[in-house]
């Protein structure tokens, strides 16, 4: 986590002042419900909170104690004692270290989440717009990077959109699996806490009681977790690959906003390059890295140990502010891109009409001729235009009507109508309506 990829406000969930502001909030809840049993003086518990509430917790103190302590929690206990006083004894009463620091970090990812869903709401803004802007911006499909048949810059960036979307109910429901509050004691049997406190500091955090935890809530949830943060990385950078390629020289259909003064080489003064788009890719790289970690973690030792821990206090912070500042670089790349349908049409000239050569495969079965020999057919003329150089503007057509095999099941004019390119577009609005509903 550095600067140059961080985001404010991601950021200061996993600061060290929000982080003991947490469990200070966890030990005072439970502390408050204690008292409400019986099992510790309600004024404590009120001296805890006054006297806790208000203070500033000095992280170079804490770090102090455990340099001794080798415990940040007790460390951290330690130092609410100095400001507490007396009453401190009975903070932590019946508690475990993993109670705390659990859910604290289920606090820590609800919050983290609810910034990442707010950054893929904008993302889903960006696209819409450009994608209701290009609806009917005609260019080549391509497969295996080759010229296939017709689409729209629209219809892509109407898949990212259902995909991004997908995305967003993916990470709402990780988010609901990680809100879980785990105050059960050591070994997890309630054995000195009862469970009404668990479920009071819960509601208290806007969590969920953990059913069943051993000394620790179960890593299958934060597996999920980070695997859907995985997910979402996998899904910006298959936006950022295409724009890549669609920015190639050779093909120049879109291209990243270049500002005045930006600068694309320090050798060659002419380069403009899709920089934000292979940082992205990058980015995704390295949150795509943290979910097998993540996986490993499911496994611990019986019914605690603490190999997860490192684990998580990286990829934690890691992966939420890496992600949280990639939807926002992606957000302003979709936002900024420039378009260039003039040289989307100009590709999907390039190979003089093969892109309809389905049509012609369709329609000389259609006239009775065998699958076989219409495939043929077809292929025969189709690899003449390959074959050709120079200007091949209507060359396939032209081909096909010299044919005599074809033009003795199809006219000249049965072959023109072939040429149509926005034949393949009659459905456009209804993919539309199946996406964006019928508004747009």
């Amino acid at each position: 986590m550095i600067p140059r990829y961080s985001r404010p406000e991601m950021v200061a969930i996993w600061s060290p002042e929000t982080r003991f502001r947490i469990w200070f909030e966890i030990e005072a809840h439970a502390t408050t419900k204690l008292a409400e049993l019986g099992v510790v003086p309600r004024q404590a518990a009120e001296i805890i909170w006054q006297k806790g509430g208000e203070a500033s917790f000095d992280i170079d103190r804490i770090d102090e104690i455990e340099r001794t302590t080798k415990h940040d929690l007790i460390a951290f206990l330690t130092h609410v004692a100095e400001i507490v006083g007396p009453e401190a004894r009975f903070l932590h009463q019946g508690m475990t270290s993993s109670d705390v620091l659990d859910t604290c970090l289920a606090v820590q990812l609800s919050r983290a989440s609810d910034i990442l869903l707010a950054d893929i709401d904008r993302v889903l803004t960006a696209i819409k717009k450009r994608a209701k802007e290009h609806k009917y911006s005609i260019t080549i499909g391509r497969s295996h990077a080759i010229h296939a048949e017709p689409t729209t810059f629209g219809i892509k960036l109407a898949e990212a959109y259902a995909e991004f979307s997908r995305n967003r109910a993916r990470l709402l429901a990780a988010r609901e699996e990680i809100a879980t509050c785990a105050i059960s004691g050591a070994i997890g049997t309630f054995a000195n806490i009862d469970p009404q406190v668990e479920a009071y500091v819960a509601e208290k955090l806007g969590l969920k009681p953990e059913p069943i935890s051993t000394q620790v809530i179960p890593r299958d949830r934060h597996a999920m977790f980070f695997a859907t943060l995985g997910v979402i990385a996998s899904s910006i950078e298959r936006v950022a690959t295409e724009i890549r390629h669609l920015q190639r020289t050779e093909v120049l259909e879109v291209e990243e906003y270049f500002s005045p003064g930006q600068k694309g080489s320090s050798a060659m003064p002419h380069k403009r390059n899709p920089v934000l788009s292979e940082n992205l890719t990058g980015l995704a790289r390295l949150v795509r890295g943290m979910v097998v970690p993540a996986l490993e973690n499911v496994v611990l030792w019986h019914e605690r140990d603490i190999s997860h821990s490192s684990v998580e206090r990286m990829i934690g912070p890691d992966a939420t502010v890496t992600l949280d500042f990639a939807l926002n670089r992606l957000t302003g790349l979709i936002e900024n891109l420039l378009v260039y349908p003039e040289n989307m049409k100009r590709n999907l000239d390039l190979l003089g009409g093969l892109h309809n050569s389905q049509r012609v495969l369709l329609a000389l079965t259609q006239a009775g001729m065998s699958r076989e020999d219409s495939y043929a057919a077809v292929q025969r003329n189709a690899m003449q235009v390959w074959q050709a150089r120079g200007d091949r503007t209507g060359l396939f057509a032209q081909l096909l009507k010299a044919d005599p095999e074809v033009s003795a099941q199809l006219s000249a004019s049965d072959i023109d109508a072939m040429f149509d390119d926005f034949y393949h577009l009659k459905h456009v609005d209804a993919l539309f309506e199946r996406v964006f509903g019928p508004e747009v």
